[in-house]
């Protein structure tokens, strides 16, 4: 969602650090930016587009200060304008306020102020902030106090910074389920909703949990309790470079990521020991696993259920998380509740996170060190994809099967599956070796309004997750079914030239598949096989087909099937004149429910 950067800086302009730091944070999605610094007054610049031509419209050189806020927003309340865009001020202009989430009483509160004699400006929820911070400052108040009284009236998801001209050189900021964190450079301060924004200035890092106030000054970095108590945070160094989250000469980060899934996968491969520890402290004690998540994650839950059930006999249901309320009154204390983010933010996910700690063993598998996810669940499984900036998942959706299936490996005691994966780098290395025919036989579908993915068993969630990365960055209608289910209904939309990709990867269920390629191409669609290189039904039957290495069989297909998938759907993107990176309506990392 929403994305926001505050610094204190010892011996520079803090306007071309906000507007650098912010600039990473596109990857959040946006539809305005603005930028406050504070030196004796607030200077705002603010505007609805994309950083680059906001940029060009407003000159910075005439923000001075060495502190401020700046914003990138995704709407929520109020039309994408200028009046909308962040930050947000008071009456007077003292204070002015980005904000990241959902403020859900802000109606009440908003109706309130105006009926004291505060004017609005804005159809946002965010504005109600600045009038409140002014008021509690009226009353003497320091802005860190007045922070604290603010967070007890405001209710919802939020990360919220300050500046305001009374107390110069102060950044003031909070947080409640929505992301923050605090970076402590070399007289350089800083706080921000992802780490990407200020990798470029530090490495180290500071948590910040649910309403704590954070307090940056040119002394340093100052954080306190709900009560005003002084904490002691420990600082961690987050081993990401300011390198890992450019493009390095890729058109595009989503083609970079694709290409780096080979290393996600060897890389998240090392954490099996830690999940063996995980499975040891567990197994003995559990009956029943539970998978929680949205999205990409979601899918690759799927994939999770049908390793666990066929190779463990462990019952194992896969819950959406916005849908997890209606079975919380399942779980017991033998169930493990597996709860799956690439951020650890997710709104849904950690709401869920938090209901299923109380009754019953939870599990996170995230891709951001220090996340919300990874303080709150008891146990988490750390997958090294590195920084993904692109909204469509690519490489952190690898990494998080890789970590399910060493989960199920280990949990089955299955050392042929261990050994496999092992592999897989290297099967996905020779796709990426040849793209070429893949993006000559892909751009012919770019006028194509419909797609439909076929798979069973063990990809039958690939062909979900196929549909799920069409639909993102194509805009293309696009669904995924059970093979099986193709005369239960979807076969009745099936047509001349619909494309259907169909996956059939060597193993039990190939013969049955075979026959659903058989039954789609006899009503006219063209149907792009995804197989074996000896496959000959499927060379000899499909009218496009991209071949992969015998060895991998349907059980490991998941995590090499879905690569050729991927880069489908970038190249009609890229041949539509789309931005795969920042698909419209989208946003990395959903923060509110």
């Amino acid at each position: 969602m929403c994305g926001i950067v505050g610094c204190v800086l010892k011996q520079k302009n803090a306007a071309p650090i906000l507007l650098d730091c912010i600039s990473k944070l596109e990857y959040r999605g946006y539809d305005s930016v603005g930028i406050a610094t504070e030196n004796n007054k607030i200077y705002i610049k603010k505007d609805k587009g994309k950083i680059i031509d906001v940029n060009t419209n407003l000159d910075l050189a005439d923000m001075e200060g060495q502190s401020g806020i700046a914003h990138v927003r995704w709407a929520t309340h109020g039309d994408p304008n200028k009046l909308n865009s962040h930050p947000h001020t008071d009456e007077e202009g003292s204070i002015a306020v980005v904000h990241n989430g959902i403020i859900e009483n802000y109606d009440q509160i908003k109706a309130r102020l105006i009926s004291e004699g505060h004017e609005f400006k804005s159809d946002t929820d965010t504005e109600v902030i600045p009038h409140l911070l002014k008021d509690f400052m009226n009353e003497g108040l320091s802005l860190e106090e007045a922070m604290r009284e603010t967070v007890k009236v405001i209710h919802g998801a939020y990360a919220i910074a300050a500046v305001c001209v009374d107390e110069p050189g102060k950044v003031v900021a909070t947080r409640k389920d929505s992301p923050l964190i605090v970076g402590i450079g070399d007289g350089e301060f800083f706080v921000a909703s992802d780490s990407p924004a200020i990798l470029k200035y530090t490495n180290n890092i500071i948590y910040p949990e649910r309403d704590e106030i954070v307090t940056l000054t040119m002394d340093g970095v100052n954080i306190t309790d709900i009560e005003g108590n002084v904490l002691d945070k420990e600082i961690e160094t987050i081993d990401w470079t300011p390198e890992m989250a450019q493009k390095e000469g890729f058109d595009h980060f989503m083609i970079k990521e694709i290409y780096e899934e080979s290393d996600a996968v060897r890389n998240t491969l090392t954490e099996k020991e830690s999940i063996r520890e995980i499975i040891d402290d567990v197994k003995d004690d559990i009956n029943k696993i539970v998978f929680v998540a949205c999205g990409t994650s979601y899918h690759a839950s799927l994939t999770g259920k049908y390793l666990i059930e066929s190779m463990s006999g462990i019952t194992t249901e896969v819950l959406l998380a916005s849908e997890f309320k209606y079975s919380a009154k399942t779980l017991d204390e033998r169930t493990l509740v597996i709860f799956i983010s690439q951020s650890g933010e997710t709104a849904d996910t950690l709401k869920a996170l938090d209901v299923a700690n109380e009754t019953s063993k939870t599990l996170a598998i995230v891709n951001v060190a220090g996340s919300s996810a990874t303080r709150r669940a008891k146990y988490v499984i750390q997958t090294q994809a590195g920084p993904e900036i692109g909204v469509a998942a690519t490489k952190t959706y690898i990494s998080q099967l890789t970590a399910i299936y060493l989960l199920a490996a280990l949990l089955a005691d299955n050392q042929e599956l261990l050994d496999k994966l092992e592999k897989v780098p290297n099967y996905i290395d020779e796709i990426l070796e040849d793209v070429e025919p893949l993006k000559i036989m892909t751009e012919k579908y770019k006028y194509t309004d419909d797609f439909f993915y076929i798979g069973r068993g063990f990809v039958y969630p690939t062909a979900l997750e196929g549909a799920l990365k069409l639909k993102e960055i194509t805009y293309i209608h696009g669904e995924g079914y059970a093979a099986g289910e193709l005369k239960h209904g979807p076969l009745a939309l099936i047509d001349n030239c619909i494309p259907v990709v169909v996956i059939l990867p060597p193993g039990e269920n190939h013969r049955k598949t075979m026959s659903n390629l058989e039954e789609v191409k006899s009503r006219g669609a063209d149907v792009i096989g995804i197989g074996a290189k000896s496959d000959e039904g499927i060379i000899n039957k499909s009218k496009d087909y991209f071949l992969i290495n015998d060895e991998v069989d349907d059980i490991i297909a998941p995590l090499v099937y879905i690569i050729p998938l991927q880069l489908m759907s970038y190249y009609i993107a890229v041949e539509k004149n789309f931005d795969p990176d920042k698909p419209k309506n989208l946003a990395k990392c959903v923060t509110v429910e």
